[in-house]
């Protein structure tokens, strides 16, 4: 099935059937006080937003889904009065009277089809970022969402950071003037560049391999290639480097600068072996002109090893940095697999592991990834900006900086809890995440098409490049 056909059916039912209309419940009622949650996914990081939703006082976890039976087993012991299923069809057939959200935590490529059948369904979804795994999908679930007026967020929880608050803040009050550029980096490699995998191996008896695969193209299971972790690398799965870290860093430029989707993209890599990502990219795109930029934006993102690629913007003073606000409580955790990175501040002339410049008229500002605050550098030399933090906090009522993971970590999911009960609003819904998402996957999409500059129509949501237009979506395997 085109994958175009099932976004106009909506989402399938089990064996295929399209959920009638009959079926569809109402909306949760926020004066019932209680959300009860189901959750697909439930390893890894889908253990982390089980944790996090489930904290929430007024939340009831009722329902649990993993492919994966020993992550299945783990997350029925914490909550041991939610119903488990291996199949999220079979879960949203069976209990449609009886839950509010659906938490998707599954790999890139199952996150539309689950969303669009709990969209279809009308329940409230929380899924993790990136929003899809092509262009096609976030335009459709944004549809959709809206169609439906139903309560969305995207898993980029430190959009719900003091820190990455600030940074919006301070951009949008002008503190550099407006922005012509905007570096951003990681040197995580989530490519790969070897064989593709021949043969197969027996498929782990906790594991449904036909579910894993989902819509995707079925292939023969291979050890260490796939589940549970090196999915990312793996085109008809993930989004590499850039649909992982880059949406969490990419996010608060994008936000502070109110941007759209981009004009013209264009990835310096290597060659693609296509079946995993080039291992080192350099995306360079061009966006069009908003209050916070100049007449264009250039935005460019490094990731691999040795990322960032050395430029005069990212040269830092040799110096302490002003007003760094490191604190012992600070924990160097990243926030997809929990890695231990070095988050400290730039100093000595050393830029973070991973962060953001921001290049405007009157100055630079670096934001490190993460929980740490942003830096002005103006003329070679750190700027005390803590005449203007202050400000800008006291204004907005953050108080003072907080650098404790366990007590931001929640923030962005109980943000979501709180709107789907009608006590707050969802700062990254589908209507935002989506144009998020389209701007990453374009990059992504340019990594096929090596050092060629690929442009962008919004309207027909079209490559002037016919050639890459095909990638934009893909087929749906029944299973």
């Amino acid at each position: 099935m085109n994958k175009r056909e099932f976004l106009k059916r909506g989402s399938l039912g089990v064996t295929g059937l399209v959920l009638a209309p009959s079926i569809i419940m109402c909306k949760p009622d926020p004066k019932n006080n209680r959300l009860r949650t189901a959750h697909i996914g439930v390893g890894n990081m889908g253990r982390e937003d089980l944790k996090a939703i489930a904290s929430h006082p007024m939340v009831d976890v009722v329902a649990l889904c993993d492919v994966d039976s020993n992550y299945l087993s783990a997350a029925k012991l914490q909550h041991p009065n939610a119903r488990s299923f291996s199949d999220y069809r079979v879960m949203l057939k069976e209990m449609k009277n009886d839950i509010d959200a659906v938490i998707i935590s599954t790999p890139d490529h199952t996150h539309a089809p689950a969303a669009m059948l709990a969209m279809d369904l009308e329940k409230n979804v929380y899924c993790q970022k990136p929003l899809t795994h092509y262009v096609s999908e976030a335009r459709a679930m944004n549809n959709l969402a809206q169609k439906k007026q139903l309560i969305t967020q995207m898993g980029i929880q430190v959009h719900s950071f003091y820190d990455y608050k600030l940074a919006t803040l301070l951009i949008q009050s002008g503190i550099i003037g407006k922005v012509h550029t905007v570096h951003a980096w990681s040197p995580k490699n989530w490519g790969y560049s070897g064989d593709t995998p021949q043969g197969s191996d027996p498929v782990p008896d906790s594991l449904d391999w036909n579910l894993w695969l989902g819509t995707s193209k079925e292939r023969p299971y291979k050890d260490g290639f796939y589940h549970p972790a090196n999915w990312r690398k793996v085109m008809d799965y993930g989004c590499g480097t850039l649909g992982d870290m880059g949406v969490h860093i990419f996010d608060t430029p994008y936000n502070a600068l109110a941007l759209d989707v981009p004009l013209t993209i264009k990835n310096e890599c290597e060659a693609s072996n296509g079946f995993g990502y080039p291992e080192q990219n350099i995306v360079t795109y061009e966006f069009p002109q908003t209050k916070y930029t100049s007449e264009t934006l250039t935005w460019i993102w490094y990731d691999g090893p040795g990322a960032p690629r050395d430029h005069e913007d990212l040269k830092l003073p040799g110096v302490e940095p002003l007003e760094s606000h490191t604190s012992s409580n600070a924990e160097d955790v990243d926030l997809e697999d929990k890695t231990s990175l070095d988050a400290k501040i730039a100093q000595a002339g050393q830029l973070p592991e991973q962060g953001a410049m921001f290049v405007g008229e009157k100055g630079r500002l670096l934001l490190p990834h993460f929980m740490q605050l942003p830096q002005k550098i103006v003329d070679g030399a750190y700027v005390d900006i803590s005449s203007e933090i202050a400000s800008i906090t006291e204004a907005n009522g953050m108080g003072e900086p907080i650098r404790n993971y366990e007590s931001e970590g929640p923030k962005h999911y109980h943000e979501f809890v709180d709107a789907c009960l009608g006590k707050a609003t969802c700062s990254a819904p589908f209507s935002y995440a989506s144009k998020l998402t389209e701007t990453i996957l374009l990059g992504v999409i340019a990594g096929r098409f090596p050092n060629q500059t690929l442009h962008w129509d919004r309207t027909l949501a079209k490559f002037k490049e016919v050639e890459a237009n095909p990638y934009l979506e893909g087929i749906y395997r029944k299973f």
